[in-house]
């Protein structure tokens, strides 16, 4: 069975996120962008331009994600990268591990933030936190030698 999307209005959206507890604050010089927060993580949602009442039988939503949930760090979203042996939170200035509650705690406000929205959970999200990227197996000089024809060519 599909699961229904509900669609929210970006208004209807944001005073269900106030009433829960979360920070809502616009993006100064920036028109239609917030940055919502709570438990330590944030994200920025927008009005998706593409919305319309005739694109909503598309499931077209009209909230869009322009930064996804990460750990708030030094006043900035972090993104989650996963090094293989360990996650990191990381921004353009700054690297830190990722610890099991900071990781619990983007994992609830993400679910959280999706429910506000109207967005189905996915069943590889309600899992557990996932990273933004995946950067293990990428050390410089670990890359396969290119292949060699039998003849030598």
């Amino acid at each position: 069975m599909r699961t229904r999307i509900i669609v929210r209005s970006f208004e209807q959206v944001l005073q269900i996120l106030r009433d829960n507890g979360f920070d809502v604050r616009d993006i100064p010089g920036v028109a239609g962008q917030v940055v919502v927060g709570k438990y330590g993580a944030a994200a920025v949602l927008a009005r998706n331009p593409k919305y319309s009442a005739k694109t909503a039988e598309d499931e077209l939503h009209p909230v869009t994600w322009i930064t996804p949930p990460g750990w708030v760090l030094r006043g900035k979203i972090s993104r989650l990268v996963d090094h293989g042996n360990q996650k990191l939170f990381e921004t353009p200035t700054a690297r830190i591990a990722a610890t099991a509650d900071a990781l619990k705690s983007i994992h609830r406000f993400s679910e959280e933030l999706r429910e506000a929205i109207g967005e189905p959970s996915l069943y590889n999200e309600s899992l557990g936190t996932v990273s933004n990227s995946y950067m293990y197996d990428r050390v410089k000089g670990r890359e396969p030698e290119p292949a060699t024809a039998p003849d030598g060519h």
